[in-house]
């Protein structure tokens, strides 16, 4: 059977980006210079969509809130011309410990501070990180527009949104939503159950799917389903491949052609993600790993 696994470039709004991206959830503690290899290894094995979020820094050995921009923004004024090498998306809408705020003003501010950590002029793909339950999507989507007109961001995306989150605020907008991001993996399969994946495909918004595999835990076997862990282990063997890339490569089996945003800050483990769009999988194969995560058969 052909594989399930599509490994070209997929369409983010107006750019093409490729199956796999860069995840700076963890692009913190890092020197400049060890924070510049990992990004450097991350674009010369074609990881050119580079996903960070003004958050990022509050864990993973981070000092605090924007930690990771400004990391990566030392990087990119070191280096100027590696930000024409990358589509860069970042995230804003949650300030600890509120947590959410898309206020028109808040975002407006929250845009344009990631600008100035960055040290870029405009953000690729700006994303709401998490709904605020209390600023009408109309508002949102006025900012976001506004942002836009001025050229401070290119294109749109949301990220932990519930479909209808995501249709309310789509409703606003002049434009389409981009990309939509979501925790997928063989451990966390809602989004394929809960209306996510087929909204996407409904619109054509891009998955971008956050920790493919489930934090590490796939990798290190915490907290995870033996069961699980069986049937990935026996799909690695076959196709000579480590769990971790076996697990990659579930997560870009969906028709919804998802973008696996890859987390590791390993040079080597960065430099290997892209064995998984090597990896044969079919619907038999998807389908164990399916009843083996939620532990009962399909109907």
């Amino acid at each position: 059977m052909a594989s399930l696994i599509d490994p070209s470039d997929r369409r983010l709004g107006s750019f093409t980006v490729p199956a796999l991206a860069f995840g700076c959830w963890r692009f913190v503690g890092h020197t400049a210079e060890e924070a510049a290899t990992v990004l450097n290894t991350a674009l010369d094995a074609g990881l050119t969509l580079v996903d960070t979020a003004d958050v990022y820094g509050f864990d993973w050995g981070g000092d605090g809130f924007g930690d990771a921009e400004q990391l990566l923004g030392q990087v990119l004024a070191a280096d100027p011309s590696l930000r024409s090498r990358m589509v860069l998306a970042s995230k804003g809408g949650i300030m600890p410990p509120l947590p959410y705020d898309s206020s028109a003003e808040y975002l407006r501010a929250a845009c344009e501070a990631s600008l100035e950590r960055l040290q870029v002029d405009t953000i690729d793909v700006y994303q709401i990180h998490r709904p605020d339950m209390y600023t009408h999507p109309a508002e949102v989507a006025a900012t976001l527009s506004a942002l836009k007109d001025e050229g401070k961001i290119v294109e749109v995306g949301v990220s932990n949104h519930t479909p209808a989150q995501h249709a309310a605020l789509a409703a606003h907008l002049p434009f389409p939503i981009a990309g939509s991001q979501v925790e997928y993996s063989a451990h966390h399969l809602a989004p394929m159950r809960d209306g996510t994946l087929d909204l996407c495909m409904q619109t054509g918004a891009a998955v971008m799917a956050w920790s493919p595999l489930a934090g590490g835990r796939l990798v290190s076997g915490e907290d995870m389903a033996p069961d699980l862990l069986a049937v990935l282990d026996r799909l690695a063997e076959r196709e000579g491949v480590d769990r971790a890339t076996l697990a990659t490569a579930f997560v870009l089996a969906h028709p919804s052609r998802p973008i696996a945003i890859v987390g590791t800050q390993s040079p080597v483990r960065i430099a290997a993600a892209g064995a998984a769009l090597t990896v044969n999988l079919d619907r038999n194969d998807c389908y164990d790993i399916i009843e083996a995560s939620e532990g009962v058969p399909l109907p």
